[in-house]
């Protein structure tokens, strides 16, 4: 299962059930007082709209969880880093008029495009390099935050702007309430189509890159890559990286993809290693893992995602929700195995490939429906208060714990040089010395320093009702 792809499925999910309450409201301020939403199915058991799902906070909280996990556990172990290339490891929204659900969309948007920029743009240098700044010739465009942020305007405009047009009850059958959430499917059916076509006849010509590293024996060399093909899904002739080299510039592509550790380029794949003597000529190239044309591809993962929440704010029962989510869940998987398996579309989380979103958005619906019968069905929230009190403050737990930005403050105060401070010491004496591996050291420490450590903080802003919400 992939963090990133959560995040955006967790998201949509959410915001599916805020625009969906706003909808009631009007819906019941119409009618004067008079109840609107009904039951779906005779068993259908009465939910009331003010209660929170703690499943989707625990569902919330394990895509950071995850995302922490991989960005600093990955390097150690390599199973729960990402992938080299092919492959997948584990690696309040209430408004009732529509100008002002637009604004807010927008207003939403542009927040999350700057801490994108700001966190992952080059500024920041968390949390090892103290410095900051970026040169504007070199600065990063894309990254996570971004993603999300185009794949949220996406979805949230087509949700907001078709309220007037969708039915306030859905029918208990498999398909009604695809029906009424048309739009959305049909938007989502656009990106498909957009990301596929262009995927397999975007021409992709031989480019060349210059590679720039001080102190390395390649510093300077220039390098050509050879491709003049179509519809490849290899890391050096694809059309999501050669779309990124013409609209974004290949000097703000993210430079160290994770290709560097696959078997083209090292003998140490999958983990780090030297460079082979003969490597392949794109190794050392710049690429985008959340590039424009797989970012296109994320909306349909969005799409998914706010189909889940329109799920649960529509049917009652907890049998009847169960049912939509495993049947949907369950086909995508397969669809992500068949696809996979022949070779037709590999699993492939650089490009965002279909069946890559198939098998993510399959897990994540497998993943809620294990959440929800755990805690919201027999009642078994205690183990999973952690992940509910980092999903209640998601955003503040990405910047501070999976962006570095906590540890960076603290490493700026250290004794004599950078390394030496608390974080290091803490790092140092307290996991590798005591465990006599650092493989190991650097597991435990991201489990009980980051993890355990974040859980607990955002359990207590919990405790005080502080969120940090865009």
């Amino acid at each position: 299962m992939e963090e990133e792809k959560e995040i955006i499925v967790a998201k949509e999910r959410e915001h599916a059930i805020d625009m969906r309450r706003d909808e009631v409201g009007d819906s019941k301020e119409s009618a004067n007082g008079v109840e609107e939403e009904k039951k779906v199915g005779p068993e259908a058991v009465e939910v009331k709209r003010s209660r929170r799902v703690a499943a989707l906070d625990a569902f919330r909280g394990l895509t950071i969880v995850l995302m922490i996990l991989v960005d600093d556990a990955g390097g150690a172990y390599e199973r729960i880093d990402h992938s080299p290339w092919n492959g997948c490891t584990l690696a309040d929204f209430r408004v009732p008029k529509l100008s002002d659900a637009v604004k807010k969309i927008l207003l939403r948007t542009l927040k999350l495009l700057f801490w994108g920029l700001l966190l992952q743009g080059g500024y920041s240098h968390a949390p090892d390099d103290l410095s900051y700044g970026v040169d504007m010739k070199k600065i990063r465009w894309c990254g996570i935050l971004q993603r999300i942020a185009l794949v949220y305007l996406v979805v949230a405009l087509i949700e907001a702007l078709t309220r007037k047009v969708r039915p306030t009850v859905v029918a208990s059958g498999p398909i009604a309430i695809f029906d009424a959430y048309r739009w959305q499917w049909i938007g989502g059916f656009v990106a498909f189509v957009v990301y596929m076509v262009t995927t397999f006849s975007l021409y992709v010509p031989d480019w060349s890159y210059v590679f720039h590293s001080d102190g390395d024996v390649n510093d300077g060399k220039r390098f050509t890559v050879k491709c003049g093909v179509r519809g490849h899904f290899d890391p050096a002739c694809n059309a999501v990286g050669y779309v990124d080299r013409q609209v974004w510039g290949i000097n703000h592509l993210y430079t160290q993809p994770v290709w560097i550790r696959s078997k083209d380029c090292t003998d140490s794949s999958p983990n780090m290693g030297l460079l082979r003597v003969d490597a392949a000529s794109w190794c050392l190239a710049p690429f985008e893992p959340e590039g424009l044309l797989s970012s296109v591809s994320a909306i349909l993962s969005g799409t998914i995602g706010i189909h889940y929440g329109h799920v649960l704010i529509h049917f009652k029962s907890h049998s009847e929700r169960l049912k939509h989510w495993m049947i949907m869940a369950l086909s995508l998987l397969i669809c992500a195995v068949i696809l996979h398996s022949t070779n037709a579309i590999p699993l492939n989380k650089q490009l965002y490939s279909f069946s890559y979103v198939c098998f993510t958005a399959g897990a994540a619906g497998i993943v809620l429906s294990a959440f929800y019968i755990l805690i919201d069905v027999w009642g078994l929230r205690m183990p999973f208060l952690f992940l509910e009190w980092i999903g209640m403050n998601a955003m503040l737990v990405f910047v501070m714990a999976a962006q570095g930005i906590f540890p960076a403050f603290v490493n700026g105060w250290y004794y004599e040089n950078p390394d030496h401070s608390l974080v290091h010491w803490i790092f140092k004496h307290i996991f590798v010395k005591v465990w006599h591996s650092e493989r190991l050291g650097t597991l435990l420490y991201v489990i009980f320093a980051e993890i355990l450590f974040w859980g607990v903080v955002a359990g207590i802003l919990h405790k005080l009702k502080i969120y940090w919400k865009l």
